[in-house]
């Protein structure tokens, strides 16, 4: 699956999403992880309430299962959920390298719910049985 970051230095996950001069995109699997591609991003980034500077996002990651970021705002990540991507903030700047390790973790193990809808994003619908279930207590 493809997995975006917002940085600033392309290093770390250290940028608002709205704000981040760089999006570098890997993909990753529980085996392994590939860098695919930095993309940059320049004018006024700063401006809040500029929608606008999140489209040309928008449109470079749209094939990316999960957006990691620093921040987020409301209506950004309400953008972002629609076009099937599952943002998720990190505390502080972390490594992307760190992340990366830590989700692929997650992946040899049982991912949970959020995420295996997210690893599904782009191939056919299977049901899920699991998630089903009802629980007696």
């Amino acid at each position: 699956m493809k997995v975006a970051f917002a940085t600033q230095d392309k290093q770390r996950v250290d940028a608002h999403f709205g704000w981040a001069k760089n999006i570098a995109v890997y993909e990753v699997t529980p085996e392994g992880a590939d860098f695919v591609e930095n993309f940059e991003f320049g004018g006024t980034l700063e401006e809040d309430g500029d929608e606008d500077k999140l489209a040309p996002k928008l449109e470079k990651i749209h094939d990316c299962a999960i957006l990691y970021v620093a921040a987020i705002g409301g209506s950004a990540a309400a953008r972002v959920v629609a076009h099937k991507i599952h943002p998720v903030k990190v505390a502080g700047p972390e490594p992307i390298l760190d992340i990366i390790d830590k989700l692929q973790e997650v992946l040899r193990g049982t991912p949970p719910p959020w995420l295996r809808k997210a690893l599904a994003k782009g191939r056919p619908r299977q049901p899920d049985f699991e998630d089903d279930e009802v629980q007696h207590g």
